[in-house]
């Protein structure tokens, strides 16, 4: 995939390929723009090339082919420490003989910044994340959160304009793991710093970013904001891959302009809208989001689509219910429900009928 601002990049990929072996290529042809106080993630499953991108965009790893700019300038050969980039791990990577304070001061000491500077500006790194009391402590005195925190902070101490985050809060229990990712954020927004993220977790960047490149077998699938990629995913590997999704296949039947017939393997004709679709009985997999699956197709408007359907499970999950159906043949096909007090009660085995919108199906390349 081609990103075409590399005119206004302030980091910028152009036909980056790596191999470890020389052989198999782990990233390919890699073209990616990314502007100046952009949180940009890089998102896709263990292996499909993102960490690689970040650790060459670190100087940890070095580019087999093709460039890489930073702010207009190439770095390849740029060593890592010379790059002026802010690092945050999973590991934390904290020097566990030093104080907080000391490993804040560790950066600006290579730096060769003079001992009143340090101590301004380790004070203000470990206000901004509210850690100012703890710049006497050890690693090992602090929670896995405390911790990460001063990693964040050690990455922002010298103010650097670009900062590279690796699976930062990946070690992190679930609920500190949301609170750090709307910190994160505010202090992004805070300094106006480019951020590039790296992670596996769909909601992690769905929340955080301004743009999402979502990997897969060393290519950028769809590079989008979060909004786009999860109501408009362009192939079916997207659409499964961010969000809960319901994927039937079928053949195209009749194809108008971006509008699609769909015959379904599992029996019945839907309209669908018809993604990088050329021709009528091409192989097809028409994507339904299970919120936008409606149980009282009668109360909606006209044009809506209605399928009949079989209830196999109820789970209550709080503030939905999660019902697992029986649609078209596939017994995978799920529709999420607000849990209200008029809600009707599903039970498994009640034959019911749902429907959706055209809109809300999408006719992708075939799984």
């Amino acid at each position: 995939m081609l990103d075409d601002r590399h005119g206004d990049a302030f980091v910028a990929f152009e036909h980056v390929q790596k191999s470890y072996d020389g052989q198999t290529l782990v990233v390919k042809d890699l073209n990616l723009s990314i502007g100046k106080g952009e949180f940009l993630t890089m998102l896709g499953p263990s292996g499909s090339g993102k960490t690689t991108c970040l650790m060459m965009l670190a100087g940890f790893e070095t580019a087999t082919h093709g460039e890489i700019r930073l702010d207009g300038r190439p770095i390849n050969q740029v060593p890592p420490h010379k790059r002026g980039i802010g690092m945050v791990f999973q590991n934390y990577a904290l020097f566990p003989h030093m104080t907080v304070g000391e490993n804040l001061a560790f950066p600006l000491e290579v730096r060769g910044m003079s001992s009143a500077e340090r101590n301004t500006r380790i004070a203000r790194a470990l206000d901004m994340v509210q850690m100012g009391k703890f710049a006497n402590r050890r690693p090992a005195q602090l929670s896995g959160g405390q911790q990460q925190r001063i990693a964040l902070a050690r990455a922002l101490v010298f103010d650097p304009e670009l900062v590279l985050m690796d699976e930062p809060l990946g070690a992190l229990d679930k609920q500190l793991r949301e609170h750090m990712q709307f910190e994160i954020k505010h202090l992004h927004e805070q300094l106006g710093i480019t951020v590039v993220y790296v992670t596996h977790d769909q909601g992690e960047a769905l929340t955080m970013s301004d743009r999402i490149a979502v990997f897969n077998d060393g290519r950028i699938q769809q590079l989008a904001p979060p909004a786009s990629l999860y109501e408009a995913p362009e192939n079916s590997f997207v659409a499964g891959f961010i969000g809960e999704n319901n994927a039937l296949p079928g053949t195209i039947e009749r194809l108008e302009g971006d509008k699609a017939l769909v015959r379904l393997d599992g029996g019945g004709v839907i309209n669908a809208t018809a993604v990088n679709i050329r021709e009528t009985g091409q192989r097809t997999t028409v994507s339904i989001r299970p919120e936008r699956v409606e149980f009282k197709p009668e109360m909606m408007s006209e044009g809506a689509h209605t399928i009949e359907a079989e209830v196999l499970q109820v789970v209550y999950m709080g503030d939905i219910l999660r019902a697992r159906l029986k649609v078209a043949g596939s017994d995978n096909f799920v529709m999420k429900m607000r849990n209200t007090l008029d809600q009707t009660r599903l039970v498994p085995g009640q034959a019911i009928r749902i429907g959706w919108h055209p809109q809300d199906a999408r006719a992708l390349d075939p799984v």
